[in-house]
């Protein structure tokens, strides 16, 4: 089977509809999937519900998105960093679930497993706790949260395969792994395509068979916040 697709919008093609739910890897701009982003933008697809640490900045990666309205709700972590998330949050115009960073990692990695829900003593006696189960352990307080199963995931990689085995560099890896598990399908975004078995088993991150699709990364490197000093 080629996984290996020409542009993003040949690798999204069938898998887009109106209130689907994608999940997302990155942190920032690190290790964020650019052109799917930009794909997902220019099909229109609308209403959508997307899971991720946080939107990107205005303008960019999931920022885009938010831009042309057509993020419906966020699953996320953090709000910082995009103006245009707070202000479609606080006007009541964008739905927000918020989850701790690791519960978020966890939600996916427990959809990618097949796991339904799990429980947790992270929000406990706050807001994060209101509407869920909670359960006592051994003496102790937990919550249930319930695993993310999403109809499309979308990761950011250093490397790949052509049997979609993927690399990640640093703390690009940060969601990706999780990410990538827990979709129906899934689309990797990657710098560098290599020949199958190039890369050392026991470095690869994720297995070529949570990935069905991988594109070949066109985008502009772009950082956050640059700090530089005088001297």
């Amino acid at each position: 089977m080629n996984k290996i697709y020409q542009t993003a919008s040949a690798a999204l093609e069938g898998t887009l509809f109106d209130g689907m739910l994608i999940a997302a890897g990155g942190f920032g701009l690190c290790g964020i999937a650019e052109d799917l982003m930009e794909g997902i933008r220019n099909a229109g697809v609308k209403d959508l519900t997307v899971a991720s640490n946080n939107a990107g900045v205005d303008g960019w990666g999931l920022g885009q998105l938010l831009e042309t309205r057509q993020i419906k709700k966020m699953i996320s972590s953090y709000v910082g960093e995009n103006e245009e998330f707070m202000r479609q949050y606080l006007s009541g115009e964008l739905e927000l679930e918020f989850s701790p960073q690791g519960t978020l990692a966890e939600r996916m990695r427990a959809g990618g497993a097949g796991i339904p829900g799990f429980y947790t003593p992270t929000g406990v006696g706050t807001v994060i706790a209101e509407g869920k189960e909670v359960k006592e352990f051994n003496g102790k307080t937990y919550i249930m949260e319930e695993g993310i199963f999403a109809d499309l995931s979308i990761v950011k990689a250093w490397k790949a395969d052509e049997q979609g085995n993927l690399v990640y560099r640093k703390t690009a890896r940060n969601f990706n792994p999780n990410a990538a598990t827990c979709g129906k399908i899934c689309i990797a975004e990657v710098e560098e395509i290599v020949p199958t078995g190039s890369l050392d088993p026991d470095l690869i991150h994720t297995p070529g068979i949570f990935v069905n699709r991988i594109i070949l990364s066109k985008a502009e490197k772009k950082i956050e916040k640059v700090t530089t000093r005088t001297a």
